[in-house]
């Protein structure tokens, strides 16, 4: 039985580190609003789209309440969230924020380690969740951005409408890509993001 009583296996895994990764996001000033950091961020999320050669891709940051779309790269290229069916309003016109319990970013935070999903269809714990209705995401390659203080802060990730097999060169790129971008977040000045 879940935490909450009910039969229905538990879709989101417990944060224990929710409080710990919202002070550090703060701290760097990542993650609460949108503002100049979006064109770097989305740069990347840009690169993590050409690498994976996936139609969507997202650098996440996740605080006790919310996931937030530092950087989104979309088919349209508008930076906007309208592309990918995100339903929480950012500023600008642009949606960049999502329930935490959404999607499978939350995931790869709860165990720390990439997570790939050829088909979300294919495992009954991930095929229940929102996004796949909602957004129609059939296919997810996340990796963690764990800082130098080892702090999960967030996720950079690639999506697609469709089911398909990332293979073990996806992984490694994701996994590259995570280091790439937390060197950069561990070596920059509060301001330049």
């Amino acid at each position: 039985m879940s935490p909450g009583g009910t039969d229905r296996p538990l879709l989101t895994p417990v944060d224990r580190d929710a409080s710990v990764r919202g002070a550090r996001l703060r701290g760097l000033g990542l993650g609460r609003r949108p503002d100049a950091s979006f064109e770097s961020f989305d740069a990347f999320a840009d690169r993590v789209a050409a690498v994976t050669s996936a139609p969507y891709s997202m650098v996440n940051f996740i605080d006790e309440n919310r996931q937030f779309f530092a950087g989104l790269h979309t088919p349209a290229g508008t930076g906007s969230g309208h592309d990918l069916g995100v339903a929480a309003a950012g500023s600008g016109g642009r949606l960049r924020q999502l329930a935490r319990d959404h999607g499978y970013c939350p995931h790869v935070l709860a165990r720390r380690k990439a997570l790939v999903l050829e088909d979300v269809c294919d495992y009954p714990r991930f095929a229940g969740n929102p996004v796949v209705d909602g957004i129609g995401i059939r296919s997810y390659l996340g990796a963690p951005l764990i800082d130098g203080t080892g702090v999960a802060l967030g996720t950079v990730c690639a999506v697609d409408t469709v089911p398909r097999a990332w293979g073990r060169e996806g992984l490694h790129a994701i996994k590259v890509l995570a280091g790439e971008l937390v060197g950069h977040i561990d070596g920059r000045a509060p301001h330049l993001w």
